[in-house]
């Protein structure tokens, strides 16, 4: 699988990187190399894989994954050891000594690990940092527009100097639940920008035609005027016969977003997702929360991960609604046997979704 061979090419070339910084006594360097690979494999390998995980019976692909993360802790340990020697040696012990006889009995009396150059795919690598990169530029989106994750979204667009095929973009829909990313060249029709002159800079060059300038920077299109600063280096105009050149430092400049969507702009990476909810798509983000307050009430409820529940709702209508209108999603996501609506029974809580006050019940069959 794609993401087996993401992780392994970061745990090698992490570890050359962590080699040569090493041996150049850069301590500090070698130490961020390692931080950044692990927050790698915790935050996203581990989290993207948790349905392989978590499978049932041991099939292959869960062998798979179990292998390589086992790979990457045993390999990370031994090239952390000279730094965090005793957190080391407790890892390597119970992930090495614990199962295999023969092995060195202690982490430092392991040789450092060796590059496999023939695992690194640095296009690979490169590709998922592009990933993870419209990942939380989309979050930051969501975020400013006051969108929960679980809220499905009909689009998001991404306009960069990279692109990705659909195993990628596939991620970023599932990381982000929207429905579609779209990579464009142009997002001229999301966003505009407002500029006004930098005084400090645009007074002393240009004192005399600082109203002129001020009203033509208030009338002129924001997005052309951005491209030719971006292409040029200087958008240039005439006030009063007076040729007027203006570079970025010049320039107070604003981006403000179209009605109806939300974007963030870093370096040449633009984002912008539309926030416009259909009654579709507000009905699936309820079906979501609904779901994620369930499991919620199975953990404070002790219940066992495999336990069969009885649902119950109590209290709203629309909420009532919308267990009944999707009910076997629910039941299969919440192993439910059965959702009804009325007196609830076993673990009863009251709830606010999306702003909808309803008493939910679980009862374990």
């Amino acid at each position: 699988p794609v993401m087996d061979k993401w992780i392994l090419s970061k745990l090698y070339s992490t570890i050359e990187s962590v080699d040569l910084n090493l041996d150049k006594y850069q301590i500090p360097e070698a130490a961020r190399a390692l931080q950044d690979f692990v927050d790698d494999l915790s935050n996203w390998y581990v989290r993207r894989c948790r349905e392989r995980f978590w499978a049932k019976g041991m099939e292959q692909d869960k062998i798979n994954a179990y292998m390589t993360l086992y790979t990457a802790l045993v390999e990370t340990a031994k090239a952390a050891a000279p730094m965090i020697p005793f957190m080391t040696e407790q890892i390597y012990r119970n992930l090495v000594c614990s199962i295999d006889r023969e092995a060195p009995e202690s982490v430092h009396l392991c040789d450092f690990p060796s590059v496999k150059s023939e695992w690194i795919d640095k296009e690979l690598e490169d590709n998922m940092d592009h990933v993870l990169k419209s990942v939380v530029m989309g979050r930051a989106c969501r975020n400013a527009a006051n969108i929960k994750n679980r809220q499905p979204l009909a689009k998001m667009f991404v306009k960069a100097d990279f692109d990705l095929d659909e195993f990628y973009t596939d991620i970023i829909k599932d990381e982000l639940n929207v429905k579609e990313v779209l990579l464009t060249d142009d997002v001229s029709g999301f966003t505009t920008y407002t500029m006004k002159p930098q005084l400090r800079t645009v007074g002393p060059k240009y004192g005399k035609q600082l109203a002129g300038i001020k009203a033509y920077l208030e009338g002129v299109d924001g997005n052309a005027a951005m491209n030719e600063l971006k292409s040029t280096g200087l958008i240039r105009f005439d006030v009063n016969g007076t040729q007027v050149e203006l570079s970025e430092e010049d320039l107070l400049i604003e981006m403000t977003q179209q009605e109806g969507y939300e974007s963030l702009t870093e370096g040449s990476v633009t984002v912008v997702i539309d926030t416009e909810l259909t009654p579709e798509l507000i009905e699936e983000g309820l079906v979501r929360e609904i779901v994620s307050k369930v499991q919620t009430m199975r953990k404070e409820a002790g219940f066992e991960v495999m336990d069969r529940i009885i649902v119950y709702s109590q209290g709203n209508d629309r909420i009532a609604g919308v267990l009944s209108a999707n009910k076997d999603e629910i039941s299969h996501e919440v192993l439910a046997d059965d959702i009804v609506t009325g007196e609830p029974s076993g673990y009863v809580r009251e709830w606010n979704i999306n702003g909808e006050t309803v008493t939910l019940g679980v009862r374990k069959q």
